[in-house]
């Protein structure tokens, strides 16, 4: 994982419209942090910070330290946010803490690495099918991305979620069988076709399929 982001972070006392108003206008975000078994914190936090945050990688799914005045340090995560619909600003913010040792359900993305050796046969293409993975693990352990090797992989040749490779104390949550990435040859009339529909080539899912979820 990246080095984690401490956030600091102050009580809040007011409750009101006019409070939250006065929070924002002084570049800060009214947060509500619970979980954890313990009670629920209202806190003041940099938008600057969390915005960061937002804008990383791993986005939402962001593990960070949570430091509010008084309170000491917690890790959190964001489980619910509000966003200004006209100026695309955070405007609130609600992060679950987690108890010492609780496991959580994270959504990681999936990187393929390497240049398939079977890419060098005609019309063959790399087509990935599964593009991210539900896994449980502690928070502090969730990586920031699954890298596969896909160097050796061949004309035919797939690579399933049993394949893959994680962390001591993470567990993937999918089916064993599930087609991660595979090598298959795209005809010319498979493209012809794709350009019709779609007015330019891309890299699909799967040939003649749908590209929406490519990116």
């Amino acid at each position: 994982m990246a080095d984690k982001i401490t956030v600091k972070a102050e009580k809040r006392e007011g409750r009101g419209k006019n409070d939250s108003r006065r929070a924002r206008v002084a570049g800060k975000v009214p947060v509500v942090i619970y979980g954890g078994g313990e009670e629920s914190i209202s806190a003041l936090a940099n938008l600057k910070d969390l915005a960061a945050i937002l804008r990383t990688d791993s986005g939402i799914n962001s593990v960070f330290s949570l430091d509010i005045a008084g309170e000491g340090v917690t890790d959190v995560i964001f489980q619910d946010r509000q966003i200004d619909s006209i100026h695309g600003r955070l405007v609130h913010a609600d992060l679950r803490r987690f108890a010492k040792g609780e496991k959580i359900e994270m959504t990681v993305p999936i990187h393929l690495l390497g240049d398939a050796a079977g890419l060098s046969e005609d019309g063959a293409v790399l087509s990935q099918a599964l593009r991210e993975i539900k896994v449980l693990c502690e928070p502090a352990k969730t990586p920031d991305s699954i890298d596969v090797d896909v160097s050796n992989l061949n004309l035919g040749d797939s690579i399933h979620v049993s394949d893959l490779k994680v962390g001591e104390g993470i567990e993937i949550h999918e089916d064993p069988e599930t087609v991660v990435a595979t090598i298959v040859v795209v005809k010319e009339e498979d493209l012809e076709l794709q350009t019709e529909d779609a007015g330019e080539p891309e890299l699909v899912d799967q040939p003649g399929g749908d590209s929406e979820n490519n990116s």
